[in-house]
């Protein structure tokens, strides 16, 4: 799920509610003593809204999206973890999103729309309220770096957020193929497709974890039936409301689901901490106004809840080095005009 409409749709700030608390020419700043686990915080790009940068197999290359350059909608770039070299890798086409490095680091998966138009899409209304758009014309397609794309998923309906498993051999993705969104599992070729949840809701944001037993994600499950009701009538205009989401651990086969969260608060982006005994996410559960988005830390069984970040503004999208020993965010912090995010990386320390 791409996250531009939050930052450029802060006043509603339901989630991801980013840039905009705060005028331009005053970046907040966070507090270096604070950020305890963070040291050598170094600034990777400048400019544009750049989201979701993961890391390849080898640690050398980060592969993320970004509307950048003159574009209008999300675009794959790579870059080294230095920042240099960056690079449109997708075609400029539709909206893409998710992309995600295969162990061979010759190839990449990523979802996008350009199928259904070369254009990018519409925009959602606003008007009654924050809500993502679930493009019924997103699919996941398997690309080179030459741009040779072939097409994983061709059911109708949204079909993004794909991510490897550490063994390279499987791609966890969501999908409304069955009317609802849900967690699939595929194989890297797009065969063998299973489905791993089943409640009612909105489930994505999928990441194995580091020895491929697990997935972590987040999820919004309506428990009323007034919610219920707003969800499928949000749903069946290919939106959602996703002012609550919680983190869930699950088995790979979507067996043994167990909630982490739960605060109320908006979490999302939850990546397995190296040890697989801990999370990384972010949540706007220190902010009553829902606004500012930190980075946290918890272990898989609910405990020990840690904030790793205290900017003043957006904080999001972890993921740790292979070898655990660097993170990888995206932060409106620095930005010199509003709506600007930008990928930042850090030594980490335990």
């Amino acid at each position: 799920m791409t996250i531009p409409w939050a930052i450029r749709m802060a006043p509603v700030c339901l989630l991801l509610a980013l840039a905009g608390c705060q005028a331009p020419d005053e970046p907040a700043t966070a507090d270096a003593t604070a950020e305890r686990h963070l040291s050598n915080l170094r600034q990777l790009t400048f400019g544009g809204e750049n989201a979701e940068a993961y890391f390849s197999f080898d640690g050398q290359r980060l592969i993320f999206q970004a509307t950048r350059d003159g574009g209008q909608c999300d675009q794959i770039f790579v870059m080294g973890t230095d920042g240099s070299g960056i690079t449109r890798v997708s075609s400029g086409k539709g909206r893409t999103t998710c992309a995600y490095f295969l162990k061979d680091g010759r190839h990449f998966v990523y979802g996008s729309t350009h199928l259904g138009s070369e254009n990018c899409p519409p925009r959602p209304d606003f008007s009654r309220g924050y809500v993502w758009p679930i493009y019924p014309d997103y699919d996941i397609f398997l690309s080179d770096f030459d741009q040779r794309l072939t097409r994983l998923t061709d059911t109708a309906g949204y079909d993004a957020e794909a991510t490897l498993s550490p063994d390279g051999k499987k791609i966890v993705f969501t999908s409304m193929r069955d009317g609802d969104l849900e967690l699939y599992s595929m194989n890297t070729d797009g065969s063998e497709v299973q489905r791993l949840t089943h409640t009612l809701g909105y489930d994505g944001g999928a990441f194995y974890s580091p020895d491929g037993r697990k997935i972590v994600y987040r999820a919004s499950h309506p428990t009323d039936e007034a919610a219920k009701a707003k969800y499928k009538d949000l749903l069946s205009r290919n939106l959602i409301e996703p002012s609550q989401l919680d983190i869930f651990v699950m088995n790979a086969d979507g067996s043994g689901r167990v909630q982490v969260t739960r605060n109320g608060a908006a979490n999302f982006c939850p990546f397995f901490h190296p040890d697989g005994r801990r999370i990384i996410f972010a949540s706007n559960l220190g902010d009553p106004r829902g606004r500012n988005f930190d980075l946290y830390l918890i272990d898989i069984d609910g405990t020990n809840l840690q904030q790793v970040t205290f900017d003043e503004t957006f904080d999001g999208f972890p993921m740790f080095s292979p070898d655990g020993k660097q993170l990888v965010f995206a932060s409106n912090r620095h930005g010199k005009v509003r709506g600007e995010t930008n990928i930042f990386i850090a030594d980490w320390v335990e």
